[in-house]
């Protein structure tokens, strides 16, 4: 939605250092930047070296200067914005920002990103750790052949094209060999990115439509559609809400699985290995040799760990599956959240907003929350005892 004369009369400061910061964050999406542009060679070379060489990854330029878009980020005047709540979420916004502008600038360096990374994305703690291990206690569910990774890259597009139909916006698509998961959406170019040397099975193609298309691209567009720019720009901290619905929507459609909930306590796993100080070869050996995980599944969990020299974003997946679950079910309305890259700490300001004619209703639904179409008593159980 256009900006209207009236939204510009009413809250000409707001919209003024919404567009701003709009032209300055617009490069800031640190997922474009943080996945190695050489992980099948070195996933090869790591074999090879029967798992005793760490591998040395490399990283897409960054193509814009940090240095100076620090400065023009920190000479906004946030004091003009009139309405308190309003105002202390922009700062907010700023100093959020600021954060991912040093975490990109740090990718490849070590300890220096990861201590960036923890600024911007926390660590585990240790409620976090056991939860993660609570769940990887269950005794695995026998695989059907809804399981088996039988359709390719091609195969997987027609898939999400034919599951977009229900919607009217238009994605690109795009593939890569360069990705850590097996799909991705690139909010700045509204790109679905999927991995190219990939074999999906028929779960994970259900998985990825409602967790990319259901929520990522139903909150891009949603947020394209808002009058304010940082709707799409992304809210501060908003990755723990984002991730946590689109898993959370892989729940409401019935295809979350009790393995899909281990490969998330995997991740917050070898997310807790390097607060432990545990290089590369450490966290494989521990997810490999200690929890029996098949080699592919380890290198890919040590890979996203470890990326940038010390990743600490995955384990918010599950902490924020358990918030979304535990508010929906205290009814919460989860509209709010998908109007969006919105953060739930910050949903009071979307409803504050839509009185101050700021914000819009959603264009968009995710239609896996109308319907609650899980039937594993399993997985009730595990997300009702989380702590």
């Amino acid at each position: 939605m256009p900006l209207t004369e009236t939204i510009i009369a009413n809250h000409p400061n707001v919209v003024r250092i919404d567009t701003n910061l709009n032209k300055l964050v617009k490069k800031i999406e640190l997922l474009n930047y943080i996945n190695p542009t050489n992980i099948e060679q070195e996933k090869r070379n790591f074999f090879s070296s029967k798992y005793n060489i760490n591998p040395r990854f490399h990283y897409r330029k960054v193509d814009f200067d940090a240095h100076k878009l620090q400065q023009e980020l920190f000479s906004q005047d946030i004091d003009s914005i009139k309405d308190e709540e309003t105002r202390n979420f922009y700062r907010d916004v700023i100093y959020d920002y600021s954060g991912l502008i040093q975490c990109i600038e740090a990718i490849g360096k070590g300890s220096k990103f990861y201590f960036n990374s923890l600024k911007s994305f926390g660590t585990p703690t240790e409620k976090d750790v056991d939860n993660a291990k609570f769940i990887l206690h269950f005794e695995d569910e026998e695989y059907d052949q809804e399981m088996f990774p039988v359709f390719n890259a091609t195969e997987a597009a027609d898939y999400f094209q034919e599951f977009t139909k229900r919607y009217d916006f238009k994605f690109n698509l795009k593939y890569s060999t360069k990705l850590s998961a097996a799909a991705m959406v690139q909010n700045s170019t509204q790109t679905l990115v999927i991995k190219k040397n990939h074999r999906y099975s028929a779960n994970q193609l259900k998985v990825l439509a409602n967790h990319e298309i259901g929520v990522h691209m139903v909150t891009t567009f949603n947020g394209m559609a808002q009058p304010l720019k940082i709707f799409h720009n992304g809210f501060p901290k908003n990755l723990e809400t984002q991730e946590g619905l689109a898993v959370f929507s892989e729940y409401m459609s019935g295809c979350l699985t009790l393995y899909r909930l281990k490969e998330l306590s995997y991740r917050v796993i070898a997310t807790d290995s390097l607060r432990k100080g545990f290089d590369f070869c450490a966290t494989f050996d521990l997810l490999h040799n200690q929890y029996k995980l098949n080699r592919e599944e380890a290198y890919t969990i040590s890979l996203r760990a470890h990326r940038g020299g010390g990743f600490t974003k995955d384990f918010l997946y599950l902490t924020g599956l358990k918030k979304i679950y535990d508010a929906y079910h205290s009814g919460e309305k989860m509209d709010p959240l998908l109007s969006g890259k919105v953060t739930f700490e910050y949903r009071s300001i979307v409803n504050r907003w839509r009185e101050m004619g700021l914000s819009e209703e959603n264009q968009y639904e995710n239609y896996a929350f109308n319907t609650n179409e899980n039937n594993n008593s399993k997985l009730e159980f595990i997300l009702q005892n989380l702590k």
